[in-house]
């Protein structure tokens, strides 16, 4: 079994690899609707790092919830084997864990609600 760092740095280099596809598709389609006139008094330089930002946001907080739930719902799996009458707040627990992706999700359409 791997251990804990090079599981982290293999979902680091996942998270600027989900980065980098998602800025070399938005931005390059952002350039085109520049090009043709379709302004709408938004600084080119702010929306190409509010988009990076929005996709950092939203890429590591999905990271840290997949890393989250997976520590998390094996420590259940393991305590409803001992105990299955403690069902019911280890899946609070694991929906807790990942409700850090939505906040993730929440900041990006935040970061990107202001920039444009």
């Amino acid at each position: 079994m791997p251990d804990k760092f090079t599981v982290i740095r293999v979902l680091g280099v996942f998270a600027l690899a989900i980065a980098a596809l998602t800025l070399l598709v938005v931005i390059p389609e952002f350039a085109v609707a520049q090009e043709h006139g379709a302004t709408d008094g938004t600084d080119p330089e702010v929306a190409k790092w509010a988009l990076i930002s929005a996709a950092i946001a939203a890429g590591l907080a999905t990271l840290a919830a997949g890393y989250a739930v997976a520590a998390v719902g094996s420590a259940a799996v393991g305590a409803i084997a001992e105990k299955p009458e403690l069902l019911g707040r280890v899946v609070i627990l694991v929906g807790l864990a990942e409700g850090i992706a939505i906040y993730g999700l929440i900041v990006a359409i935040l970061i990107l609600n202001r920039a444009g």
